[in-house]
């Protein structure tokens, strides 16, 4: 059986140039993806159920974004009269390796994956365009994982520009907490105001991302590995977080900073960090 793979991303850059009359942000934002993925499998049923063989902890399976963007291409097809399979019933599984509520983007890629796997699988030949426009509705991130190229972001980061950017190598960091992106979004100190520019004056700076001040003083954890990790490379948060990456000069730097980091954490901060690969192509696509 095919294995599908879903990959997480990392904002290399974040910046909020403004809130909206809708009560979202304007984004300029560098998306990239890397080598950690969930792998995700498809299995004909012999009926006309979509399930999950493989439910995720503290999630109903009918708030699972895998059901609900299957769910969603299928009343498509069916609004739009395309040609299903008679027995068109899908069970799903889903090897779960990247952490929850950390800022990769692990749901929204998982949503993504589902879309594009079942465009094949039930052979409705819709556009990557059209699965974009799908998953857009899903959430903010979806379209990104369905484009598959790392790219340059601006609205709500669904409006796309391909670049091509060296593929480094990451130390990434989960501390043991998850970050509401909305009460970061909410927070009356965010700073909503930098200027916008263009993607080469912003290629040519120092990358930064407008929500770390905030969340590094809510969550003295990551004010610490930040701090910490600063000292050995460049260090930032992705996203809202809470996970925190590190820009390595190779695959053995990123082990000696990962060696360093055990160092000086306990077992019982339940920190755990792992090594990937940047990718300007989705392994979704590869």
């Amino acid at each position: 059986m095919k294995i599908w793979q879903s990959p997480a991303k990392l904002n290399l850059f974040l910046y909020i140039t403004g809130k909206r009359a809708d009560n979202y942000h304007n984004l300029q934002t560098l998306f990239q993806f890397v080598d950690l993925c969930d792998e995700l499998q498809f299995s004909r049923r012999q009926d006309n159920r979509i399930t999950l063989a493989t439910p995720i902890k503290d999630i109903d399976d009918n708030n699972n974004l895998v059901i609900k963007a299957s769910k969603l291409l299928l009343e498509y097809a069916h609004t739009h009269h395309l040609t299903l399979p008679e027995q068109y019933g899908i069970t799903i599984h889903i090897n779960k390796k990247l952490p929850i509520g950390g800022g990769l983007g692990g749901g929204s890629s998982n949503a993504a994956t589902t879309l594009v796997a079942l465009n094949e699988v039930w052979q409705l030949h819709l556009s990557v365009n059209q699965l974009m426009a799908l998953g857009k509705t899903l959430g903010a991130d979806v379209p990104i994982f369905i484009y598959g190229h790392s790219a340059f972001a601006q609205g709500i980061g669904d409006l796309l520009k391909s670049v091509e950017i060296p593929e480094k190598w990451f130390l990434i960091i989960k501390p043991n907490i998850e970050i509401s992106t909305v009460s970061i979004f909410k927070h009356p100190e965010l700073k909503r105001d930098t200027v916008t520019r263009d993607i080469d004056q912003l290629l040519n700076n120092s990358f930064e991302n407008d929500c770390e001040p905030i969340v590094r003083k809510l969550y003295p954890i990551i004010d610490r590995i930040i701090t910490l990790l600063s000292t050995k490379a460049p260090t930032r948060l992705t996203g809202t977080g809470s996970c925190i990456f590190c820009e390595c000069e190779s695959l053995q730097h990123a082990q000696k900073l990962q060696l360093f980091l055990n160092n000086q954490f306990l077992p019982t901060d339940n920190i755990t960090s792992f090594l990937a690969k940047g990718c300007n192509k989705s392994p979704l696509y590869q």
